[in-house]
């Protein structure tokens, strides 16, 4: 396990202070529980520190004089290694809240751990149960989950023609919600839905998945997966010649699968996104910022982990105390989300973060300009179209 002391130098922020502060154990410590081995490490691993370590050094490593702290954790994609830390954590070194953990179904046990014992879960997962069925009074989730990823992609794929879709599913809970949501709202907009064919978290060889995709008679193919495994199935399907047959789709890429897969692979490629590097003046200092620290560009689950833990501590500072991890994301909830990552973004009774949302595609190697000129915008999505509705939602905490 790593740890890292956050009591740096740094501008504290300006937001007015309660006069007393009730913190537990007097010091306000984050767990960041995430893969620093296995096939999200690109995304999430020290990427998500260092993302935390920022929002950290805004507030001076301190709220009301109490220090602000840093643990981390190597969760190796297992379940049991991951309650074994996350309790550790609690029982033992009194950490007040767990984030990242990146994986759908170790986010759901996350969600829970943190509603039994009060303390509060930022959710680096993607799984819209997640806000969805299994959300929690002491869970948050910013970063786009599976519905928005349909819904940016699907909704406006269909507008543009695009009317038979295949995917291609990892077996375990992110593809299962991916797939679920793609199929709902490719059906609800007039579509046909072919079917899906589910293949092994960390396969190496895809040929006889995508030799079935390829066989479906569908004009879309939709990767519902990630992170390496991402990866690899879009590099076959375009050694396959797939990208001449039927458009692609992937509904969860990061900017750096685009990066380290290459514009002359992904050209073409749709995607849905919350946040690129090159929008603004602001985001392009954020990303500077960033780059110095890690030597590569932020995606949006780095981004939008910042700004989670940013929003938890903007709430602590606020409410003046962390002692009840359920009061602290009720405090988050009534703030309005304005940084980098969202503007005027609404933090909804289930946990879920309502901001605008992207249509992008990867550029050609024509149009690229320079080494992170990947994406281009396609059209803007606004939350309450990007997000699942509350009429459809499953969580309790709407009802």
């Amino acid at each position: 396990m790593r740890k890292l002391s956050s009591g740096l130098a740094g501008l504290l922020m300006s937001t007015s202070m309660p006069a007393a502060a009730a913190m537990s154990s007097d010091v306000i410590k984050l767990g960041v529980l995430t893969d620093f081995s296995s096939v999200y490490a690109d995304n999430s691993g020290q990427s998500s520190v260092e993302a935390v370590k920022m929002a950290v050094e805004e507030f001076g490593g301190t709220i009301n004089g109490v220090p602000i702290e840093i643990v981390s954790a190597d969760f190796q994609n297992k379940p049991d290694v991951s309650m074994t830390i996350a309790r550790r954590w609690i029982d033992q070194e009194k950490v007040d809240v767990i984030v990242d953990a990146p994986n759908s179904a170790i986010a759901i046990a996350m969600a829970a751990l943190a509603r039994d014992t009060d303390r509060v879960y930022l959710s680096g997962a993607v799984s819209s149960d997640i806000t969805g069925k299994d959300c929690t009074p002491n869970s948050v989730q910013f970063a786009p989950d599976t519905y928005s990823f349909a819904a940016v992609a699907v909704r406006p794929l269909i507008e543009r023609g695009l009317k038979n879709w295949f995917a291609l599913t990892v077996d375990y809970a992110l593809g299962h919600s991916m797939e679920r949501d793609a199929a709902a709202i490719a059906k609800t907009n007039g579509a046909n839905w072919i079917g899906a064919i589910r293949f092994p978290f960390n396969t190496a060889d895809f040929s006889s998945f995508l030799l079935q995709a390829g066989g479906s008679g569908a004009d879309t193919l939709a990767f519902a997966t990630g992170g390496l495994d991402l990866q690899n199935a879009v590099r076959q399907a375009v050694e396959f010649g797939l990208n001449d047959q039927m458009k692609l789709v992937g509904l969860s890429v990061e900017l750096l699968d685009a990066y380290k897969i290459g514009t002359k692979v992904l050209g073409g490629l749709y995607l849905t996104e919350a946040w690129y590097w090159d929008q603004s003046d602001e985001t392009r200092a954020f990303a500077d910022r960033f780059m110095k620290a890690r030597g590569k560009m932020p995606s949006r689950v780095q981004v939008a982990t910042y700004s989670m833990t940013r929003h938890y501590l903007e709430a602590v500072q606020a409410l003046g105390s962390d002692e009840s991890g359920a009061a602290v994301v009720a405090k988050m909830k009534e703030l309005p989300v304005n940084d980098v990552y969202a503007k005027d973004g609404k933090l909804r009774q289930d946990g879920r973060l309502i901001k605008e949302m992207y249509l992008a595609q990867v550029k050609t190697p024509e149009e690229s300009e320079g080494e992170w000129d990947l994406y281009k915008i396609v059209a803007a999505v606004p939350g309450d179209l990007a997000f699942r509705p509350v009429a459809e939602s499953e969580c309790p905490l709407l009802k």
